[in-house]
């Protein structure tokens, strides 16, 4: 199986769960659009069903992905 970088399937995460805790329900009382649309890409992404599993999933890789490395801004800009 294919696997999500690291910083993409974090943002899914984090996503996910900002839209859970803060989007309204949908008319049904069930998880409202962008909820339900990062669920099912959280399970894609994760090769599971159901977005409890995915989620655990999602979990247990980024505690297995090595440390991201560090960004470098590069040199500083020189004035002319």
């Amino acid at each position: 199986m294919l696997m999500p970088d690291p910083a993409v399937l974090r943002g899914l995460v984090d996503a996910y769960e900002a839209a859970a805790a803060c989007e309204p329900a949908d008319d049904t009382g069930g998880p409202g659009p962008r909820a339900r649309d990062l669920a099912y890409t959280l399970c894609v992404s994760t090769g599971t069903r159901d977005v409890r599993q995915a989620l655990e999933a999602a979990r247990h890789q980024l505690a297995a992905a090595p440390a991201p490395a560090p960004v470098c801004a590069g040199p500083a800009p020189v004035a002319d």
